[in-house]
């Protein structure tokens, strides 16, 4: 249950049974009525601005209309208080045996608990990654892959039918220059002396391996080609074995697309996927022939003082109109995205989420504007921007790897601190907010290294079943025994952790509806806190501990309690992409 909805519902209510009517007759907008948790959590469980914002309408003082509404919330069984603070809050303090139900409710849904039909199966596209295939992945792409994989796993727990896509950028003069580089490696196998590679060509020595397969499959018939039809061959291995290093590479980090959609599929025919969608967008008006003016400062690529195939994309929110085929008559790469983007809307998806890096700011208004032409407005696209992540180790700046020439490699990440304190690290800031990644940091054992401390209140949920399991001689704990006994948990410590449970559903709601998986990261943290403080709370007070072996029910009792916290680690950790631990070591 989302107390918090359920809490509005009973505020609607009480509205409903004071015949709280508009001084105007209208009916009352409740749209801006809020139930939420108090900022200060000295002052209740649930605050709603209610009286203030519907005073004015009803022609009454907001405070004293607070005191009713407060007077008629407090007569529901399940508030023990309700009072009201500042201009008209209503604050109301929930009964114990409130919160005893809703952990009840936790143990018998388990895994299911925060799980919501809020997206009732609407068909949602998430492009993430999406990195050139000419290297092995670079940590710069780490921090979108791990957002897009968590936005995808909150967004299916949410009720959303998601398709995880990943781009292959295989057309292009990147894959020219990918196609020559692996070419001199392949010469390089042959036993030809390659002092130095070529500037503006791939250096990086994963590359010899590739130079080696090649020289082994085709010995010197590469050489004996023409130049254009060699390369034509050893593009399409290229891409294969960059698009295998990358699926390995990104299921290290524990990330699976459903989708890998080729660019050069869109290319295919002479581009006829691609001139179909401009002729699309030329019969509803957004596609004309002119000369666009030059922009201000440096000058784009795509820019020409000619006339050119353009997309009127200002018309559909767009700053400027966007080239679509040159005046030579070859595609732009926009021209490209114009294809791809009907393809996705073709296939039924009735949204597009695109993570993108930071450097990609620039594209956010032409694909808006493109996801109106194409659908008539139908369509909701969103753009999520990942900033940088900068590495250092013990606060000192990472140094670039050697293997890959000018980067950090992901698998070198990985390798180091493993995949889980990646995944929790890169989702432990906002997206739009630079990411400082220490691996001294990151692997130490403290309160200070959020992953271990959530993973290590995990362990400790399962060592506590472990201890009563010896000392109560039981091999299973049934969740009925322990719902049963719940009636005995009213130490503050014990309802302060019930409190925090509840607040998962709200949390993983509201984490999908902003699209910010981030916050996932951040209550397991805080219930990790809470479930720790009341670890050492017992370690100080034997009343407090959780296994009495003089009293069964007790014992039960907080044991369903241990489980829920259990349950919800796992959850949250789950769609973070990392594992819940049954021990630490």
């Amino acid at each position: 249950m989302n107390i918090f909805a359920d809490f509005s519902a009973r505020v609607a209510s009480a509205i409903d049974a004071l015949a709280l009517r508009a001084v105007d007759g209208g009916e009352l907008d409740l749209s801006r009525v809020t139930v939420e948790p108090p900022r200060d959590a000295s002052h209740g469980d649930i605050a709603t601005n209610a009286a203030m914002v519907l005073s004015k309408a009803v022609g009454e003082n907001p405070r004293t209309l607070a005191e009713r509404l407060a007077a008629e919330l407090g007569r529901n069984e399940d508030v023990a208080e309700a009072s009201v603070a500042g201009p008209g809050f209503v604050n109301l303090r929930l009964s114990n045996s409130f919160w005893q139900a809703r952990l009840s409710e936790m143990l018998e849904l388990a895994g299911d608990y925060g799980r919501s039909e809020m997206g009732g199966k609407r068909r949602v596209n998430i492009e993430y990654v999406s990195a050139n295939p000419t290297g092995p992945m670079h940590v710069g792409h780490c921090r979108g892959a791990v957002v897009g994989d968590a936005l995808a796993n909150l967004l299916s727990f949410v009720g959303y039918d998601v398709t995880r896509e990943y781009y292959i950028n295989d057309a292009g003069a990147q894959i020219d220059i990918l196609g020559r580089s692996v070419f001199i490696r392949y010469r390089e196998a042959l036993g030809e002396k390659v002092v130095e590679i070529p500037e503006g060509l791939y250096p990086g020595e994963y590359l010899v391996p590739l130079g080696k397969s090649l020289a082994e499959e085709f010995r010197t018939k590469l050489l004996e080609m023409p130049e254009e039809e060699a390369l034509a061959i050893v593009k399409d291995r290229a891409i294969d074995a960059m698009m295998a290093m990358i699926r390995a590479d990104l299921a290290a980090l524990n990330v699976h697309h459903d989708v890998f959609f080729s660019e050069r599929s869109l290319h295919a025919d002479n581009g006829s996927a691609i001139r179909s969608a401009i002729n699309n967008l030329t019969m509803k008006g957004h596609v004309y022939r002119g000369k666009l003016p030059p922009p201000k400062g440096q000058l784009p690529d795509d820019w020409e003082d000619r006339e050119q195939i353009l997309f009127r994309s200002t018309h559909v929110g767009d700053d400027i109109d966007r080239p679509l085929i040159k005046s030579d008559g070859t595609f732009t790469y926009f021209a490209a995205d114009v294809a791809y983007m009907k393809e996705k809307y073709a296939r039924g998806f009735e949204q597009l989420i695109y993570v993108l890096g930071a450097d990609h700011g620039g594209y956010v208004k032409r694909l808006e504007a493109l996801a109106r032409a194409i659908s008539d407005g139908k369509l909701e696209l969103n753009v999520i921007l990942c900033q940088l992540v900068r590495l250092f180790r013990a606060g000192e700046p990472v140094r670039m790897s050697k293997r890959a020439g000018e980067f950090v490699t992901l698998r070198d990440v990985i390798d180091e601190v493993g995949r889980d304190p990646v995944r929790f690290m890169m989702l432990y800031r906002k997206a739009d907010a630079p990411l400082d990644f220490d691996f001294a940091k990151v692997t130490e054992q403290s309160k200070d290294n959020p992953v271990f401390y959530v993973q290590y209140a995990s362990a400790r949920c399962h060592s506590v079943f472990r201890q009563a399991k010896e000392q109560l001689s039981v091999e299973i704990f049934d969740r009925a025994d322990m719902r049963t006994a719940l009636h005995r948990l009213e130490d503050e410590g014990e309802i302060s952790l019930m409190r925090k449970l509840a607040e998962y559903p709200r949390l993983v709601e509201s984490a999908a509806k902003a699209m910010e998986p981030h916050r996932i990261a951040f209550y397991l943290y805080d219930l990790a806190s809470q479930f720790h403080m009341q670890w050492n709370r017992g370690t100080e007070a034997d009343r407090l501990r959780f296994v009495k072996v003089n009293d069964r029910e007790l014992t039960y009792a907080r044991l369903g309690l241990v489980q829920a916290v259990c349950d919800v680690l796992a959850s949250g950790l789950s769609l973070v992409g990392a594992d819940a631990p049954a021990e630490m070591r």
